[in-house]
């Protein structure tokens, strides 16, 4: 009979998960394949706590939901891996289809888990991590990888771990990056909306030397040694303080505050007023470039950044095959207007420089600029948003798609009322699009669209 203390899934949602979480982002990049796909397609440099989330959440979806979410979670995941693949800078080919790299990604999911664990005081005994490590297992299986890459108990975990250290591991440029600047320029998360843009930027300083020398200090030691990395006597007290006070105390709280809930409540906030006087369409798009286009963090938007999207909008409303091809199409087709407009020297490449005055210059002289790019990738969104068929937006099919981290709900509600121009509590596609055009083409900031990316 399993044992009633055990439960992977319960594990994983553990608050505590968060000690460990960039962690395993760093065990992940350091995979080169995994390395290349992060260079060339993700978004982890401009929205790494959403990089972050998308990881945990996808592992909840894995391993703590039901059969069904599963069995939609492993399609989206084999769906979204076609896509990445390319070239890495030695010349090489990859693929994140690639079964050792697939096994390597979830096996870091677990370990973090029994790490978490062992780090906390509670570390599972032999019989319950042949448990915990049987209910991955079995969640997994729908991903239907080689046994032969799959270590057959949880007692060849260590020696799986070190080999691959040694064998396949690099010290990647998304590694690096991970464990050194990212975290010094990384945006303020949602929930530390009251420090301000100033306090957090002294605040991240402090963040950052805590984050990267707990996860030297908590890196395998096979990985530290591969990487030339030194455990410090101050970073190996800061992990045994961490998480053995985490240890102490969170498996002491009930349920509710224990374990991560889906709804999270923050207190409200009003946004600023518009601005009024002059024409405040250049601001308004050189931000639309900034927070929303360059979805890469690296000046530019490519149709990586394009691709990005889509993968943002098809994640959060699980859509299915159709759906995601749908939305994919439709931001393919954004970007060859984009690219046809504004990529002169013909390099893939827009600068935001290029894309604020190409925009503006599009929208005074050609009424339909926006109707042969932006408007239908827009429609394809409204349609996969509109789950219940509809044909309107109601508020919590809107939050699904536009609340994001960064994106306080106050300031949330207050985008979709003005999208909502009639006030019945609903959007039509006509009231959406409308909206966005405005965004683009009202010069005064007082208009319907203007502030739908929240406070300026």
């Amino acid at each position: 009979m399993p044992d009633p203390g055990v439960s992977f899934k319960r594990d994983l949602s553990e608050w505590r998960i968060a000690l460990v979480a960039w962690r395993l982002l760093v065990l992940q990049a350091a995979d080169p394949v995994v390395g290349a796909g992060m260079a060339e397609h993700s978004t982890y440099r401009a929205h790494p706590w959403r990089r972050v989330e998308h990881t945990l959440g996808s592992g909840r979806r894995l391993f703590y939901q039901d059969a069904e979410t599963l069995r939609r979670e492993v399609a989206r995941l084999n769906r979204s891996h076609k896509r990445i693949r390319g070239t890495m800078a030695d010349g090489q080919p990859y693929d994140a289809r690639d079964a050792a790299t697939r096994v390597w990604v979830l096996l870091t999911l677990f370990e973090c888990v029994v790490t978490m664990r062992r780090l906390g005081g509670d570390r599972y005994d032999a019989g319950q991590l042949e448990l915990a490590y049987a209910e991955f297992k079995e969640a997994i299986a729908a991903f239907d990888l080689p046994e032969q890459e799959l270590p057959a108990t949880a007692a060849e975990l260590p020696a799986y771990f070190a080999r691959y250290a040694r064998e396949r591991l690099e010290f990647t440029e998304a590694a690096r990056y991970l464990l050194g600047d990212m975290l010094r320029e990384a945006p303020r998360p949602r929930r530390l909306w009251f420090l301000g843009d100033t306090g957090w930027r002294i605040t991240r300083v402090l963040v950052a030397r805590v984050i990267t020398d707990l996860t030297v200090a908590d890196l395998p030691p096979a990985v530290r040694e591969r990487f030339g990395l030194v455990r410090t006597r101050r970073a190996a007290l800061l992990s045994v303080l961490l998480h053995r006070g985490a240890g102490a105390v969170v498996p002491r709280l009930p349920d509710r505050l224990r374990y991560r809930s889906p709804e999270e409540h923050r207190p409200p906030r009003l946004p600023r007023q518009p601005r009024s006087g002059g024409d405040a369409r250049g601001p308004r798009v050189d931000r639309f470039f900034r927070e929303v286009l360059d979805q890469t963090g690296d000046g530019f938007i490519t149709v990586h950044d394009l691709r990005a999207m889509a993968h943002n909008v098809c994640w959060q409303l699980e859509l299915d095959e159709a759906g995601e091809a749908r939305v994919y199409e439709a931001f393919e087709g954004w970007w060859e207007q984009l690219r046809a407009a504004m990529d002169a020297n013909g390099d893939g490449k827009v600068s935001r420089e290029e894309f604020v005055a190409a925009t503006l210059a599009g929208c005074d002289r050609d009424e339909a600029y926006l109707e042969r790019g932006l408007l239908p990738a827009l429609r394809a969104v409204f349609t996969a948003a509109d789950t219940d068929g509809s044909g309107f937006l109601e508020f919590d099919e809107y939050r699904v798609v536009f609340g994001g981290p960064r994106v306080h709900p106050a300031e949330l509600s207050h985008g979709f009322r003005q999208l909502d121009v009639d006030g019945d509590g609903r959007i039509t596609v006509e009231e959406f699009l409308h909206g966005f055009t405005e965004f683009f083409t009202a010069r005064a900031d007082s208009t319907s669209g203007a502030q739908l990316l929240g406070r300026p």
